[in-house]
């Protein structure tokens, strides 16, 4: 049977198909929204599920509870998100393994109909538990897409569209938190009566995510080098790379499956023993750590009191905090469609570095205040500026480097070590922050602005840019750092694959190159 080429091999740069993107759309709706939703949606009605609460315990003991008990209990209430973040982050592994990386956001998508039910009909029963026990069970969602959303799209993306494809789920997580912004305000579902439609609306982009995702094909690699399924992995080749070289392509990923040294996906116990991803895996603690301990929530947490600090009327403020959710997207969009033309790296280090400086502006503005009053709108430049520093870069490229400095193997474990540091410093800031203002005041900020600089400095400094780049050569930049060779193995003409067409479908079959060159000469 005569060999039929299907694609030009002169071609290997990806371009960005009409699949590609409506999977990175509706992948990000259906998942990262949710968890910027979450995190604003309790804003706006706090004072209504306080009364709530309230309401319920005197109809229960026939008394009130103190103002104390009550924000413990609403504390409980928004902190329960987190933890159940924290749970869902250390499933990952497990669940991208058995289900797949589009399978585990499918199976997924139960938590939130569960959580979102929950929530909504808790007035109807009149149980607080089923607040508590909905935020976290959605919490668990979120825990789960967080890594699982990046690490789908990383796979399946052309490694010249990576960075862009992998920054779509920041820019919904603000865009979620925009949503929630603009929902919370009075005019809308502000209100007393609409607060838990308003908590249970998380349930309608994932029904459509639900009904559309499934017929998107799996990732690529997932189908080749854990399920050895080459048929499948053609196919959804040819759906998401109309252009693309598909046999350079498949060989690109045989050669990461040969330089590895299992085929096994590895625990989060072994990688940290394995020696060869050390610098990988410092590198994903401090990136992840680091963008919660930037202070990010914290800023969230203080927006209201330095607008409130400013001169903002207290009415007008609900519509400047919408103001900063739109400066948030902006900000996203900027990082989204610069990310492939400047890098990485100056996304991470001018984000925390331009975070870093505000930091410390509002320290200055907060002390200077009382005796120069136009530092009050100083103060409120260095919100908008940290909030905008944040989603150019700091927001979405760790969860992309996550997926990029590690291959096949060691990048589920990767994404547990990198989820779980992510929710339990989100967790410890939102925890330590309002004591560590009360005991530093307004130079508070100032550890902020430290942690923004040494992050900065550590990428600067240690992390090569990745930019289209394929996850092989990524691997080799850090093999001398790590002090151990290179993993990589020269492919011999043994193992030189090509593309055939056979009854409709893909096969690789090995094939003599010098009669290959003779043949195509």
């Amino acid at each position: 049977m005569a060999e039929e080429v299907l694609i030009d091999p002169e071609k290997t740069r990806g371009h960005l198909t009409s699949s590609l993107l409506a999977v990175a759309f509706l992948s990000s709706f259906g998942s990262s929204m949710l968890y910027g939703y979450n995190l604003a949606v309790v804003n706006s009605p706090a004072q209504y599920i306080k009364d709530f609460f309230n309401q319920t315990i005197v109809r229960r003991n026939g008394s009130e509870v103190d103002e104390e008990t009550l924000t413990l209990m609403y504390s409980v209430t928004v902190s329960i998100f987190a933890i159940g973040g924290l749970v869902g982050s250390l499933t990952v592994g497990m669940q991208v393994t058995r289900f797949g990386r589009k399978g585990t956001l499918v199976h997924s998508t139960v938590l939130v109909f569960i959580g979102g039910g929950l929530m909504g009909f808790s007035r109807l029963c009149g149980s607080p538990e089923m607040i508590i026990v909905g935020r976290f069970i959605t919490g668990i969602h979120s825990g789960i897409s967080l890594s699982v959303v990046p690490m789908y799209l990383g796979e399946i993306a052309p490694k010249n569209l990576r960075g862009f494809l992998g920054l779509v789920p920041s820019i919904f997580i603000c865009i979620g938190v925009f949503i929630a912004q603009i929902l919370g305000l009075h005019e809308i579902l502000g209100k007393e009566e609409h607060w838990p439609l308003f908590l249970s609306l998380v349930v309608v982009p994932t029904f459509i995510q639900l009904m559309l995702l499934p017929w998107f094909p799996e990732s690529p690699r997932y189908l080749l080098m854990e399920k050895r399924n080459i048929h499948a992995t053609i196919t959804a080749l040819k759906w998401y790379r109309t252009k693309s070289n598909i046999q350079a392509e498949v060989e690109e990923m045989q050669e990461e499956q040969r330089s590895l040294s299992s085929l096994e996906t590895v625990s989060v116990l072994q990688l940290f023993r394995d020696p060869s991803v050390r610098w990988q895996l410092f590198t994903v603690i401090v990136v992840n750590a680091g963008m919660q301990l930037s202070g990010i929530d914290a800023i969230w947490f203080y927006t209201n009191a330095i607008f409130e600090n400013a001169g903002i009327p207290v009415q007008q403020i609900q519509y400047t905090t919408v103001g900063t959710g739109a400066i948030e997207v902006i900000a996203g969009l900027i990082g989204c469609f610069t990310i492939e033309r400047v890098g990485r790296r100056p996304l991470m280090i001018g984000g925390f570095s331009f975070m870093g400086v505000c930091c410390a502006g509002i320290t200055f503005s907060l002390m200077l205040q009382a005796h120069l009053p136009f530092m009050r709108y100083v103060s409120v430049a260095c919100v908008v500026g940290i909030i905008a520093g944040f989603c150019i870069g700091p927001a979405g490229v760790p969860f992309l480097m996550t997926g990029e400095l590690f291959k096949q193997s060691h990048r589920p474990a990767a994404y547990i070590v990198g989820g779980f540091l992510n929710w339990i410093s989100n967790f410890t800031v939102g925890f330590v922050f309002p004591f560590l203002q009360m005991s530093a005041g307004a130079f508070c900020y100032l550890v902020f602005c430290g942690v923004c600089v040494g992050v900065a400095a550590y990428v600067y400094f240690i992390i090569p840019e990745t930019k289209n780049k394929t996850f092989v050569e990524i691997s080799q930049l850090f093999a001398s750092r790590n002090a151990c060779e290179s993993e990589n193995q020269v492919l011999g003409p043994a193992d030189q694959v090509r593309l055939k067409k056979m009854n409709g479908y893909g096969a690789l079959v090995p094939v003599d190159v010098d009669k290959m060159d003779r043949t195509d000469k």
